[in-house]
C-alpha cells in the first residue's frame, strides 16, 4: 500500500508538469497578452497608468507628470497591436515589468521554479500577492463546494437505491420525473429564479439578496455568526445542488440494478437473507464503486468550476470568479496560480479516491495490479 501511494505520488510530478507545460504555451500563444491589455486601455480610457504605477512599476521613461507620453514619433513601429504611436521604452518598459523581455521557455521554467517554492508572484493587475488573493476568495469556494458535494451525496445515493428497488413502480416513475426537470433546468437559471422569488423583493424577501455573510457579521455572537453564514448560503447551494443531484442519482439508480441481477444476490436471496441485509450487506459495495470513482471529479467541477455563473448572480467573490477575470484580463500569476492549484489538487483527489476504492471493498488491490 504505502509503496503504491509513493509511486502515485511521484507520478503527480511530471503529470503536474505537462499540464502546466501545456497550459502554458497555449495561453503563451494567444493573442491579447498583459502587454496588449494595458496598451489597448491606454489607447481607449488613458487610466492604466495610474494603477500600474500604484503596483510598483516603474515607467518614468515614458511617462510625463504621471501620464504616458504618447506623442511619440508615429512611424514607430511594435509588435503589438494598438502600440502605434506609443514610446518604444515605455513599451519596453512594460514588457519587463510583465517579464516579456526574457524567452518564453526561461519564463515557464522560471514560473515552475517558484511554484515548486510555492511563490506565486504578485497579480498583474490588482497590486496583491496571488497567495493573498486565493486565500480571500477561498472560503466562498469551499463553503459552496463542501455544502453542495454534501447535500448531493446525501440526496442521490439514498434517492437511486430506492428508486432502484423500486424500479417500475410510482415512486421511480414520478421520482425519474422530477430528475429529468433538475437535469434540464440549468444551475444558474434555478438561480436566478430563487433570486427573483426569495430575495427579489417582488415576492418573498427571505433570504439575502449577495455576499456569504451580513455586513454586521463581526458584531454578532458565535450562534449568530453561524446562522448568519447558513442564511446566505440557503440559495446558492440549492441552486446548484438542483444542477447536480440528478447525474449521480441515476448513476446510483443503474449501478444498484447491475448488481441486483447479479447471481450472488440471487443466491444470497435463496439462503433466506432479508432484502436489508442482501442491499447494505452485499450489493450496496459493489454498487456504490462507480459512485465512489466520480466524487473526485464532481467534488473538483463543483468546487472550482461550477460555481462561477452562481457566484455572479449572488454576488460571491470566489475562486471561480477569480479565475474567470484573470483570463478575461491576461494576468497570467493568477491564471497559472489557478491552473497549478486546481491540477494538483484533482491529481490528489484521484489517489483519495482510489484509496476509497479499496476502503469501500478491501478485495481491489492497487498494488498487485498488472499492466
Amino acid at each position: 500500500m504505502l509503496s503504491y501511494i509513493f509511486r502515485r505520488l511521484l507520478l503527480i510530478v511530471p503529470t503536474l508538469f505537462g499540464i502546466m507545460a501545456i497550459n502554458f504555451f497555449i495561453v503563451q500563444a494567444a493573442p491579447g497578452g498583459p502587454v496588449e491589455q494595458v496598451i489597448a486601455e491606454l489607447t481607449g480610457t488613458g487610466n492604466v497608468s495610474e494603477r500600474i504605477t500604484r503596483s510598483g512599476g516603474d515607467f518614468s521613461a515614458g511617462q510625463k507628470n504621471g501620464s504616458v507620453d504618447i506623442s511619440a514619433s508615429e512611424s514607430s513601429t511594435s509588435s503589438y497591436r494598438g502600440a502605434r504611436g506609443l514610446d518604444p521604452d515605455f513599451i519596453k518598459d512594460l514588457e519587463k515589468r510583465f517579464g516579456f523581455d526574457k524567452p518564453v521557455h526561461e519564463r515557464f521554467f522560471e514560473m515552475v521554479a517558484n511554484f515548486i517554492q510555492f511563490d506565486f508572484g504578485e497579480s498583474f493587475f490588482r497590486s496583491e500577492r496571488v497567495v493573498d488573493l486565493v486565500i480571500d476568495k477561498l472560503p466562498v469556494s469551499i463553503s459552496l463546494g463542501l455544502w453542495t458535494t454534501l447535500f448531493v451525496y446525501l440526496i442521490s445515493i439514498p434517492l437511486g437505491i430506492a428508486k432502484a428497488t423500486r424500479d417500475g413502480e410510482a415512486f421511480d416513475i414520478w421520482t425519474s420525473a422530477l430528475v429529468i426537470i433538475g437535469y434540464a433546468i440549468p444551475g444558474f437559471l434555478f438561480a436566478v429564479l430563487l433570486l427573483v422569488v426569495f430575495a427579489g423583493g417582488s415576492f418573498l424577501q427571505w433570504f439575502p439578496l449577495r455576499g456569504l455573510t451580513s455586513e454586521n457579521f463581526d458584531q454578532m455572537t458565535t450562534v449568530q455568526q453561524i446562522l448568519d453564514y447558513f442564511w446566505h448560503l440557503v440559495l446558492p447551494v440549492i441552486s446548484m445542488v438542483i444542477g447536480g443531484f440528478a447525474g449521480l442519482t441515476l448513476l446510483t439508480k443503474n449501478s444498484f440494478l447491475d448488481q441486483i441481477n447479479q447471481q450472488y444476490v440471487l443466491t444470497a436471496r435463496s439462503k433466506g437473507l432479508s432484502e436489508t441485509r442482501v442491499l447494505f450487506g452485499h450489493v450496496f459495495r459493489n454498487a456504490m464503486l462507480i459512485v465512489i470513482a466520480g466524487f473526485p471529479a464532481a467534488f473538483i467541477g463543483i468546487l472550482f468550476t461550477g460555481a462561477l455563473l452562481v457566484e455572479v448572480i449572488f454576488s460571491l467573490d470566489g475562486l471561480g470568479l477569480l479565475g474567470y477575470e484573470a483570463a478575461i484580463k491576461r494576468d497570467y500569476p493568477v491564471m497559472f496560480a489557478s491552473v497549478w492549484f486546481f491540477s494538483l489538487l484533482g491529481l490528489l483527489m484521484n489517489l483519495v479516491g482510489d484509496l476509497t476504492y479499496m476502503w469501500v471493498d478491501p478485495r481491489i488491490d492497487f498494488e498487485t495490479r498488472r499492466s
